[in-house]
C-alpha cells in the first residue's frame, strides 16, 4: 500500500514539474521548447486544460517567430538564405511532429504540415552549395579546391545520393590534396658507407611517422614507389652530408698510493704484543677511453616546379666513454675503491655499425618531427 502511495505522489510530482517547466519556458520566450514540453505532458494527460492553453499560445508565437525570420531571409541578398530558410522550416516541421504524436491535441491545435516546404528549400539549399563549390573550383588553387570540397560535402548532406555532387566532391578532394613524396636519404660525403645501415627502414619509419601524425585530411605522404603515376606537389629530399666516426683515444693518469700495514708482530709476554708497521706502495694508472662521432642531415622541401619551400639541418653527436685501471706495486696498498676500478675489464668502443645506427636513429627522430611540424603548421 505504501509503495502504491509513493508511486502516485512521485508521478504527481513529475506531472507538476513538467507543467511548470512548460510554463516557465513559455514565459521566457522559448516557445519551441515550451511546445515540446507541453506536448509530452499532454500525450500522457490529454485533458490538462492549463497545459493545452500553454501549448496553443506557445505554438502560435513560435510559428510567428519562424515566419518572421523566413521573411527576413527571403528579403536578404545572401546566397545562403535558402539554407537559413530551410532550417526555419525544419524547426516548424518539428513543432508539427511534436503535436501530431498526440491525436487529441492534434485535433485541437491543428498545426501546419511544412514538409513540402522542407523538401523544396532543402533542395534549393543543396543547389546553392553545389554552385558555390563550382565557383571555388574555378579558382584552380589548393585553397579553392579545399573550400569547394567543404561546399560539396554540405551540398551532399542536403541532397544525399546525388551522383553529380559526389563526382565533384571526389574531384575537388583529388585536387585539394597535397601529395608529398619522401625521397630516400642520399649519402653524399658518407665516410662509412661500407658499413651496414638499412636506409629502406629509415624511409619507412619516416613515412609511418608523418602519416600517423598528419592532422590534415588534405595532406598525404608517399614513397617514390607509391607515387608512380601520381601528381607530386612537394618533394622532400634528405641528404647526409657527413657521418664522422673518430678513433678512440686513451687518456692516462697515474697516481701513487701507500698504506701502513703490520709487517711483524713480536710477543713479549702472553698479554703483550708489539707490532712493527711497514709502508707498502702501489702505482695506479687510470685509462679513460673516449670516442666521439657525429652525423649531419639536411632536409629540403621543394614544390612541383622545383622551387625551394623549406629546409632544416639535423645533427646528432655520439660520445662513448669508459674508464678502467691497472697497477704496479704492492696490492696491499690498494683501497676498496681502487680495487673496484682495477677489477673492471678493458673494453673497446661499439662497432661502427652500431655507432651509425645510434646516430641515424637520433637524426631520424629529429627529422621526422621537423618535417611533420612544418606541414602541420601549414595545413
Amino acid at each position: 500500500m505504501q509503495m502504491k502511495l509513493y508511486s502516485f505522489f512521485f508521478l504527481l510530482a513529475i506531472t507538476f514539474v513538467s507543467c511548470k517547466n512548460a510554463e516557465k519556458l513559455y514565459r521566457q520566450g522559448r516557445y519551441d521548447e515550451a511546445v515540446e514540453q507541453a506536448a509530452k505532458k499532454l500525450s500522457k494527460k490529454p485533458g490538462d486544460a492549463a497545459t493545452l492553453d500553454i501549448l496553443q499560445n506557445a505554438y502560435r508565437y513560435a510559428v510567428s517567430d519562424h515566419e518572421k525570420k523566413i521573411e527576413n531571409y527571403t528579403n536578404s541578398n545572401s546566397d545562403l538564405r535558402w539554407e537559413n530558410i530551410y532550417r526555419e522550416y525544419i524547426s516548424l516541421q518539428n513543432l508539427y511532429e511534436a503535436i501530431r504524436r498526440s491525436p487529441s491535441v492534434y485535433e485541437v491545435v491543428q498545426p501546419t504540415d511544412y514538409s513540402s516546404f522542407v523538401t523544396t528549400y532543402k533542395e534549393e539549399a543543396g543547389n546553392v552549395r553545389y554552385e558555390r563549390g563550382l565557383e571555388l573550383m574555378d579558382q584552380n588553387t589548393k585553397k579553392g579546391y579545399r573550400d569547394a570540397y567543404n561546399e560539396f560535402q554540405k551540398a551532399l548532406s542536403l541532397k544525399p545520393g546525388d551522383l553529380s555532387i559526389k563526382q565533384k566532391l571526389d574531384e575537388a578532394f583529388a585536387n585539394a590534396v597535397t601529395n608529398v613524396v619522401i625521397l630516400p636519404p642520399s649519402r653524399f660525403g658518407f665516410q662509412y658507407s661500407s658499413y651496414f645501415y638499412d636506409f629502406n627502414s629509415f624511409n619507412y619509419d619516416m613515412l609511418r611517422y608523418l602519416n600517423n601524425n598528419n592532422r590534415s585530411q588534405f595532406l598525404r605522404f608517399y614513397s617514390p614507389n607509391e607515387a608512380v603515376n601520381m601528381r607530386a606537389d612537394n618533394v622532400a629530399e634528405m641528404r647526409f652530408s657527413d657521418i664522422n666516426i673518430g678513433r678512440y683515444r686513451d687518456q692516462r693518469s697515474t697516481r701513487e698510493v701507500s698504506k701502513q700495514i703490520v709487517g711483524k708482530e713480536r710477543v713479549i709476554k702472553a698479554d703483550s704484543v708489539v707490532k712493527e708497521y711497514i709502508t707498502v706502495k702501489a702505482k695506479i694508472t687510470t685509462i679513460r677511453r673516449e670516442l666521439q662521432a657525429d652525423g649531419l642531415l639536411q632536409a629540403t622541401i621543394r614544390d612541383i616546379d622545383n622551387r625551394y619551400l623549406w629546409s632544416d639541418t639535423y645533427r646528432s653527436d655520439y660520445r662513448w666513454v669508459y674508464s678502467f685501471a691497472i697497477y704496479t706495486g704492492d696490492e696491499r696498498a690498494l683501497s676498496d675503491e681502487d680495487k673496484k676500478i682495477i677489477n673492471q675489464r678493458e673494453q673497446f668502443p661499439p662497432s661502427n655499425d652500431e655507432i651509425i645506427r645510434v646516430i641515424m636513429n637520433d637524426i631520424l627522430n629529429k627529422a621526422q618531427c621537423g618535417i611533420s611540424d612544418y606541414y602541420n603548421m601549414r595545413y
